[in-house]
């Protein structure tokens, strides 16, 4: 299977690009200018947890551009090249953030749903909530960032199906909204952009899960409903462990078919707390690479469950906790230059046929008859969403970061800014160098207890490929 991903609009300003599009080559993510296989290097990013999502007070995780270029100085100092991201607002203005991240040499994952209601598919009772205003909101993210070329992907839905119950009802409603996101984008947008699946990793469901999605439907490759990326909420690696007592050893061995592209959505377990992040080496080493693609961090911004990389503070100001350190660290440990540039296998994969004896767990769907597109949603997919929210790069006249930042020292790190990458360059661990001239060595005490691994927000949203174009530093280079 080829997503391709094309040149998206912008006009003639003078902008820079770092990222290029990938492709999806069967189960690998492919950078369509090397031919190499990319591998995420993410992180989940939700400043304020649920409350960071408020339509009622515009605002929303990428909506402030001032703290936007903060945390991207700082995950492009750690290395990220990839950012995930909840609960959206369609209706505010991203341009500034997706200009900056973009700049930074870093992708878009984001999810269609957010937790309030009519805004999700209700695990409970999904024929309830799959109507066509709920699918007009979803296809109205799709709309406000269709267009920025750093758009990986979107996830129609994240844990939506966390047992056997939810798996009784839930898949056919996940695939069709599948459906309908995928047939808005072939409509509306200048480029294919994947559209995926977040799921648990609850392993009486998880393998049924990724079957249910990943098979073609009377074996057709080109079946819109199918899922073009697989990814998963992890948090089996606690401590020090390894590849088998992890379990990992058992994902690699389950996904090793994959006919799509399979990645970490979250992990990092906080159990002990600081973290060792010791995963990151078997993540990003010969045991993974060849089966699983990255995966995203959990999380930035410290809320009460203890998962955050960074206390960001109301006034706007940052203190560092120590688990940034310890991952940076980790990081450093990896020859990123020889993992990210690992020529595609190029092997065409052919989905399996969605057949009743591809589910394994009794109880769980196995009928791939889907739900019809509801009354008033074709009229939708086939005109657009009105009003259309509309994003494009801008022009960021200075990068340098305004708030106060703190090591997990507790020492001020000065000389922070987003260093906007030459053309076609990603972000990679190491590539910036350090952007302060403070140390940022690790205080065990600025990490709280531990606390259990968190619950998967209600979003559907689809998720996976990228693409950017790198645009050129000269005007009049004109986007399609």
């Amino acid at each position: 299977m080829f997503v391709k991903s094309a040149l998206v609009a912008l006009g003639g300003a003078t902008l820079a690009a770092a990222v290029i599009p990938l492709e999806v080559q069967g189960n690998q993510f492919v950078n369509s200018k090397s031919g190499d296989a990319f591998q995420i290097v993410g992180m989940a990013y939700q400043i304020g947890g649920s409350a960071g999502y408020d339509p009622s007070h515009g605002k929303d995780p990428l909506s402030n551009g001032d703290i936007c270029k903060r945390d991207a100085a700082l995950m492009q100092t750690l290395g990220i090249n990839t950012i995930r991201v909840y609960n959206l607002d369609p209706n505010l203005n991203h341009d500034e953030c997706a200009s900056i991240f973009n700049a930074a040499g870093m992708y878009m994952i984001l999810d269609v749903n957010s937790p309030l209601a009519g805004e999700s598919l209700n695990s409970a009772a999904p024929w309830e909530s799959y109507y066509a205003a709920y699918l007009n909101r979803t296809f109205a993210v799709v709309e406000a960032f269709k267009s920025y070329p750093n758009t990986l992907g979107f996830f129609a839905g994240n844990e939506v199906i966390d047992n056997v119950k939810t798996g009784s009802t839930v898949p056919p409603y996940v695939r069709a909204v599948t459906r309908d996101l995928k047939n808005y984008i072939k409509n509306h947008a200048n480029r294919t952009i994947p559209v995926g699946y977040s799921a648990a990793d609850v392993r009486d469901v998880l393998e049924d899960t990724w079957n249910y999605f990943q098979c073609a439907i009377d074996g057709d490759e080109n079946d819109m409903s199918r899922a073009d990326m697989f990814a998963l909420n992890s948090y089996s690696w606690c401590g020090d462990s390894s590849f088998q007592e992890s379990g990992y050893d058992q994902l690699v061995a389950m996904f090793k078919s994959s006919s799509v592209p399979v990645f970490y959505s979250e992990f990092g377990c906080n159990t002990p707390s600081p973290r060792v992040f010791t995963e990151i080496g078997t993540i990003y080493g010969d045991q993974m690479t060849g089966t699983f693609s990255g995966g995203v961090v959990y999380e930035w911004a410290q809320e009460k469950n203890n998962y955050g990389l960074a206390q960001c503070n109301d006034d706007g100001t940052v203190d560092l906790l120590s688990d940034y350190a310890t991952l940076q660290n980790q990081y450093k440990k990896i020859d990123f230059s020889t993992v990210q540039n690992v020529k595609a296998t190029n092997a065409k994969v052919t989905a399996p046929e969605c057949k009743a004896s591809l589910i394994k767990e009794d109880g769980f769907n196995n009928n791939f008859t889907l739900p019809a597109v509801p009354p008033g949603a074709q009229t939708i997919i086939d005109n657009g969403v009105s009003p259309k929210p509309s994003g494009k790069l801008v022009d960021i006249s200075d990068y340098s970061v305004t708030y106060s930042v703190k090591d997990a020292s507790g020492k001020a790190m000065t000389g922070l800014a987003v260093k906007p990458l030459a053309n076609d360059a990603v972000n990679t661990p190491g590539a910036t160098g350090d952007s302060t001239n403070s140390s940022s060595t690790a205080d065990s005490s600025h990490n709280a207890a531990p606390t259990l691994a968190p619950q998967g927000a209600a979003s559907v949203a689809a998720m996976i490929i990228p693409a950017v174009l790198a645009l050129c530093f000269t005007a009049g280079f004109t986007l399609i």
